[in-house]
């Protein structure tokens, strides 16, 4: 399954003694090693390391990009597929799981601020069907779909309660097929509305947008976010892989599956976009800076100091100014991904990494864990 964040003290504490061991033993082995490149930000030796680790223990490829006002700096290790063994680039594609819902997020507001949705009117007023086949327990508003904080059960569990794993994963499915899944598990009324994550808040809000665009959720993202901001590579929507596209993989019952191109994740607005790490620094970016919503929208999607998540928004300490980095995970089979990006919009880092082959599940991969806490410490060095 990868690296548990509890693994972590472990290993360092390892590479520290490792690291004391050679410097008093250097005198008697010969030349001492040469000296670390005193230029280096110690955010880049951090990341660097990291994806060593990651490489050695079976990851295919990690992709990192990393943005500090002016300056750049990029890093790709690994291979693009393990069947070629082509080396990979940092502007290969790859799953960015649920980073995705940041950019349908960005669609429903934008229809808002049109004045077409009303994010605290009820979600039938828009999908009719929504009160007759999902019966939820009671009132539910488009901004509760948001904020996950609706108590939707996710479809994904009764669908791969199903099938077999492999023939779920390549199974299509419709955004009205993802709500008619929800529906088969009783909606469970709560005292509280609290997060509470599932997968078919955004199928619900996905549909909203294309009922109301007229248009499908791929379209109206292209539309949205890609077009404008000059994003060649992200999208949502079926077809083959990008002949460049980053391979991530699983193994069920010791055999390996490649997860490139499952149809699930054609149209599914909550994990299904292909990205770059550029791009998606892009997206983030253009996103805090304001260049795809008005201010108080954006301001909106953050949420309030009470939350730590707002519409499809995660925020983390920034310790360079005492404020926030905004982003989102994303995890999915055989990919995870982080980005985070300061409230300026203007120091960022993505980082993805194919993880390295292990079984589904329907939990986080523990790495998406340690994923967080190497960005934030990283970004947390760039002061």
């Amino acid at each position: 399954m990868g690296t548990h964040p509890a693994c972590r003290w472990t290993r360092i504490t390892a590479a520290l003694c490792a690291t004391l061991l050679a410097v008093s033993t250097a005198g008697c082995t010969g030349d001492p090693p040469p000296p670390p490149d005193q230029d280096k930000p110690a955010a880049f030796t951090h990341l660097e390391a990291f994806s060593a680790r990651m490489i050695e223990e079976g990851a295919p490829a990690v992709l990192i990009a990393v943005r500090n006002g002016d300056s750049a700096w990029t890093h790709a290790a690994g291979v693009r597929n393990l069947e070629t063994r082509e080396r990979a680039t940092v502007s290969d594609p790859v799953h960015v799981g649920g980073i995705t819902e940041s950019m349908v997020a960005v669609s429903v507001v934008k229809l808002a601020e049109e004045g077409r949705l009303d994010l605290d009117a009820q979600v039938s007023a828009y999908l009719p069907e929504f009160r007759t086949v999902l019966r939820p327990p009671g009132p539910v508003t488009v901004r509760q779909l948001l904020t996950h904080e609706s108590g939707i059960p996710d479809f994904s569990i009764p669908l791969l309660a199903s099938g077999r794993w492999e023939e779920t994963m390549h199974r299509p499915l419709t955004l009205e097929q993802q709500l008619a899944l929800a529906a088969t598990v009783p909606w469970q009324g709560r005292l509280a509305n609290v997060f509470d994550y599932s997968r078919s808040n955004y199928a619900a809000l996905a549909l909203i947008v294309q009922r109301l665009r007229g248009q499908t959720i791929g379209r109206v993202l292209a539309a949205d976010v890609a077009g404008p901001l000059g994003l060649e590579t992200t999208r949502l929507g079926n077809g083959h892989p990008p002949p460049a596209m980053i391979h991530g993989y699983i193994t069920v019952e010791g055999k390996r599956v490649d997860m490139a191109r499952p149809e699930w994740l054609g149209e599914l607005p909550s994990a299904g976009a292909v990205s770059t790490v550029e791009e998606v620094n892009g997206f983030y970016g253009a996103l805090l800076e304001g260049r795809l919503l008005a201010p108080e929208s954006v301001e909106a999607m953050k949420g309030s100091y009470t939350q730590y998540y707002g519409f499809a928004l995660r925020r983390w300490n920034d310790t360079c100014n005492n404020r926030f980095y905004y982003g989102l995970p994303g995890d999915v089979d055989g990919y995870g991904t982080i980005s985070m990006t300061s409230e300026d919009g203007r120091k960022q880092l993505t980082v993805s990494v194919a993880y390295p082959p292990a079984p589904p599940t329907l939990d986080l991969n523990p790495l998406i864990l340690e994923l967080q806490d190497v960005a934030q410490t990283a970004l947390n060095s760039l002061c």
